[in-house]
């Protein structure tokens, strides 16, 4: 029998608690869930629990079929933010984190290509933050554009 090392052991709760939590929120009975993902009900209550562990593969077919976003959900919850992976999972956001997350290392090749063996660590807090400022601009822009439209009508 494995028995995960006690570095995988809060990797492993962290996302059970989230599985747990997709399959609540789901709306779909469990062993429907359990069927889509090709286990047996048992075996996702027990993966649910944290009574065993789950691989990536398993984790997001559970997560697709509770209709959350399994990459964006699991980036969170593997991430120390189980919370927000539980509030945002079936929202828009969820669906944006989804998308950003896929697609931000091909545009970041691109965009910097062999400038990307530059880029340091410890720039990674203050870029988060000018990306959510800039998301906010541009949401506050589309804002003033849409009550912009709407007076001159």
């Amino acid at each position: 029998m494995h028995h995960p090392t006690t570095v995988a052991r809060p990797a492993n709760q962290s996302l059970a608690r989230v599985l747990a939590h997709a399959i609540d929120a789901g709306g779909k009975p469990r062993h429907r869930i359990a069927s889509e993902c090709g286990m047996h009900r048992e075996t996702l209550l027990r993966v649910a629990r944290g009574e065993r562990p789950i691989g990536l593969d398993e984790a997001a077919r559970v997560l697709a079929a509770c209709g959350a976003p399994p990459r964006a959900t699991m980036i969170l919850a593997l991430a120390g933010q189980e919370d927000l992976a539980c509030e945002w999972m079936h929202g828009e956001m969820g669906e944006f984190l989804e998308e950003f997350f896929t697609s931000l290392p091909v545009h970041l090749q691109r965009t910097l290509g062999r400038r990307i063996e530059d880029l340091r660590p410890r720039w990674a807090n203050g870029t988060s933050q000018l990306v959510a400022r800039m998301l906010a601009k541009h949401i506050d822009d589309f804002a003033n554009r849409d009550i912009a439209m709407s007076l001159s009508r």
